[in-house]
């Protein structure tokens, strides 16, 4: 199965949601007057692209009508197309540099699948013949390490965590980082807590982090990665706005797309956060955590 396929197929309930309803505005006349201009503004919003991105993007289609003249189904759909794909950019990766350890930090709220990604994440590594570390430093909450014990012994990874709980994430970060060094992995994969409700700990604890690998593995490449759960809609753009207050963020990655009818806000986050989605989950399965490509997201999702 082609990616596109597999976008097509993940993204079912959003491409019906949206591009059922933009067949359904276009009937009513044929072609996009203001009325059908306002009804597409709100269908954007309920498939959570956001209030502003929504805007834009009809703002485009209007100066590309006022330029052709030409209002029609197919004119409209590319004029949204072509600027989805603007707001989204270009196709980003996150890449391991090789020859240096990888230490990539996940950031999240509980519940986005945080812990899953990272297991996802270790399993393609795994395949790819990488060495791979995971560090349980979500500590505050016993399910995530042993939910991340599981996924160690699933894809025959290392997991670095410590007894207690509520035990420290900084001295899991510490043990972790010279277990990576002393086996020379690949990728150290840190699984952070996922606690928003208090900032001012939030930016400690992954400053403390932060400090820690900077002084025991000066040379490594230190990437982080908000994951969000496309289910929770437009909560998922106020997380992304509030991480990035307090963690300067390299990447988005985001979760259970395949179960939300609104999966636009990929489209909001991008466009308010200014950071670029490299992974989606399209799936349950190991191997539906894929590379997120910003062209054929939005060809899958104006696909009725």
């Amino acid at each position: 199965m082609g990616l596109f396929d597999v976008f097509k197929r993940g993204l079912d309930k959003t491409r019906k949601f949206f591009g059922g309803g933009f067949t359904k505005i276009a009937a009513l006349t044929g072609h996009f007057d203001e009325d059908q201009l306002d009804d597409l503004e709100e269908l954007m919003v309920r498939a959570d692209c956001g209030v502003e991105a929504s805007l834009d993007i009809i703002d485009r289609v209007k100066s590309d009508i006022k330029k052709t003249g030409d209002n029609s189904q197919e004119a409209v759909l590319g004029s949204v197309r072509t600027r989805m794909k603007e707001i989204l950019g270009p196709k980003t990766s996150y890449e391991l540099e090789d020859g240096k350890l990888n230490i990539l930090l996940l950031v999240g709220v509980n519940g986005t699948g945080k812990t899953t990604t990272a297991g996802k994440l270790a399993a393609r590594y795994k395949a790819e013949g990488k060495k791979v570390i995971i560090a349980a430093a979500d500590t505050f909450r016993a399910a995530a390490v042993e939910q991340i014990k599981v996924w160690g012994e699933r894809t025959g990874t290392t997991v670095i965590a410590q007894g207690a709980d509520g035990s420290d994430p900084a001295a899991v970060v510490y043990d972790s980082v010279h277990a990576a060094l002393a086996r020379k992995a690949d990728i150290l994969i840190v699984d952070t807590a996922g606690r928003l409700h208090n900032k001012k700990n939030l930016m400690e604890e992954l400053g403390k982090i932060k400090r820690i690998i900077g002084r025991e593995a000066p040379d490594s490449v230190v990437r982080s990665m908000l994951i969000i759960d496309a289910t929770t809609g437009q909560n998922g753009v106020l997380q992304a706005q509030s991480f990035a207050e307090v963690v300067d963020l390299d990447y988005l990655g985001v979760t259970k797309l395949d179960g939300s009818a609104k999966g636009g806000v990929i489209i909001a986050v991008a466009y308010t956060c200014k950071v670029p989605v490299v992974l989606a989950g399209l799936g349950e399965g190991i191997d539906d955590l894929v590379d997120f490509d910003p062209d054929i997201f939005v060809d899958s999702l104006l696909t009725e």
